[in-house]
């Protein structure tokens, strides 16, 4: 799994305008919609909120990966949102989040979903990459990184 596949310069946002969890969710798949991956975003917000209820998607370390699965959503997508000041997202080390990468997905692309998710769970594993995009002030810097990191 190659992240460059599913995530384009255009669904970055750094910064975020938005200062609170559900903000910043919209903000994103608006961005995937804007972008001509998601033809139905209040459904794949509806579906990434829902998930959002269920249990946290901040994962630690300043991270969160909410993700939702529609038929709105034509193949795999990522949206990246770095807010200006980080957001409370009730992660699981009560940490506010730095970085949000917003996974979608078809209903019937569950495989492809856990892929990307681990991917990126790996990713930001690595301590100097994590610091890295952490610190990046634009979509173009964001995206240049991870070209790097995923050998393109």
């Amino acid at each position: 799994m190659n992240l460059l596949d599913i995530v384009q310069l255009e669904a970055i946002r750094a910064p975020l305008k938005a200062t609170d969890k559900k903000g910043a969710i919209d903000e994103l798949v608006d961005a995937l919609a804007a972008s001509g991956r998601v033809t139905d975003a209040t459904a794949l917000k509806d579906a990434v909120w829902a998930r959002e209820q269920t249990r946290t998607t901040g994962i630690g370390h300043g991270l969160a990966i909410p993700h939702g699965k529609c038929a709105g959503v034509a193949g795999l997508a990522m949206a990246i949102g770095k807010p200006a000041e980080a957001i409370e997202f009730q992660a699981i080390d009560g940490r506010p989040v730095k970085l949000i990468m917003l996974l979608a997905s078809p209903p019937d692309r569950t495989s492809d979903h856990i892929q990307a998710l681990a991917r990126v769970s790996r990713l930001m594993q690595m301590d100097e990459f994590r610091e890295q995009i952490y610190a990046a002030g634009s979509p173009s810097e964001i995206y240049q990184l991870l070209k790097v990191q995923e050998g393109r």
